[in-house]
């Protein structure tokens, strides 16, 4: 058997360690955040350790469903550094002059339940704030206004009920009663819940905006929104900031009138997505201040045409960030 020179050994060692890493599940090397920085220097990078926090820096934590919703906020980061964990990116820096970790959660309910976790888990974070795009459900709102709700409801948190006659149904009665009107067989019900104080399960349907964070959104003026994209088609009137009103959440792409109208009657909900009422409900288990700017990239089925997110996103996309930024200017440090 041949010998192997030490330069050798040792690079064969390493490659087995890292085979040996990857079949345990272990993250891979970070890449480095998409979009351009707003540095000269590439953003370091970090690989995770096991367990434990990545960064003792009290930050506001900036999520996204998907990289085009941050794509305006990662160009804007100073000084960016990407840590890695579960194949998850996480990147902290400067935004405004403000600490901030920015991260993808990933699209629909369990994704961002699970990454909003592991970034509670991960770092200091010390206020959540969600920027993205949602369908228009109120119908005094347009393509390309930024709503704020004051709070977040799961509306497909339901039971399909049984059909007793037809175009008739019934829950079962061990069910209890119920706040809001069904759709058909589905009929809306609360989540049950656990506070981190441990009194209890609770069953809980809304999961409230932060007060002093609305507050703070309520007073922001002169924002710059976008009418127009990249190739010069432009909307047909000015995109609003507005502040207020309900949001609802579930993991599923509505683009459907009839149950727009359900969801603006039932929850009177100015947007509907896919995230945000799970995260708000991971920050109150973890007693994080949350704040969702969701824009709107479509009208969820309510447009005349086909649905208008593919001709409208980075429109949206950017008019939240850009509410969003105009926040942390005017958030105290």
């Amino acid at each position: 058997m041949k010998c192997l020179s030490a330069p050798r050994a040792a690079a064969i060692l390493a490659a087995v360690l890292l085979w040996a890493g990857g079949w345990a599940g272990l993250p891979a090397p970070a890449r480095a955040a998409s979009g351009p920085a707003a540095t000269d220097a590439a953003p370091a990078q970090v690989a995770a350790q096991a367990g434990g926090r990545l960064d003792e820096t009290p930050r506001l934590a900036i999520l996204s469903a998907f990289a085009p919703e941050l794509d305006l906020l990662r160009a804007r980061l100073r000084d960016p550094r990407v840590h890695a964990v579960q194949g998850v990116e996480f990147t902290t820096g400067r935004l405004e002059g403000k600490p901030v970790v920015l991260a993808l959660s990933g699209i629909s309910m369990v994704n961002a339940a699970m990454n909003t976790q592991l970034l509670f888990d991960r770092f200091r974070v010390t206020h959540l704030v969600f920027s993205g795009i949602a369908g228009g459900v109120n119908p005094d709102l347009r393509i390309g206004d930024v709503s704020v709700p004051e709070r977040w409801g799961q509306y497909l948190e339901v039971v399909m009920m049984r059909e007793t006659a037809p175009g008739h149904y019934r829950a079962p009665a061990s069910k209890g009663a119920f706040e809001f009107a069904p759709y058909g067989m589905m009929q809306p019900r609360a989540v049950r819940v656990r506070p981190a104080g441990g009194a209890g399960i609770q069953e809980k349907f809304w999961f409230d905006a932060d007060p002093r964070m609305l507050a703070v959104a309520r007073g922001i003026q002169s924002v710059p929104l976008r009418a127009c994209d990249r190739d010069d088609r432009c909307l047909d009137e000015r995109p609003r900031l507005v502040v207020g009103g309900n949001g609802v959440s579930g993991q599923a792409f509505v683009d459907n009138a009839d149950f727009r109208r359900y969801a603006f009657r039932t929850f009177q909900a100015s947007v509907l997505d896919m995230e945000s009422a799970a995260c708000a409900q991971v920050a109150w288990r973890a007693g994080v201040p949350f704040i969702a700017f969701r824009s709107l990239s479509d009208l969820a089925g309510g447009g005349p045409g086909e649905n208008e997110m593919d001709a409208f996103l980075h429109i949206a996309a950017d008019n939240a960030a850009q509410v969003l930024l105009a926040f942390l200017r005017a958030w105290p440090d």
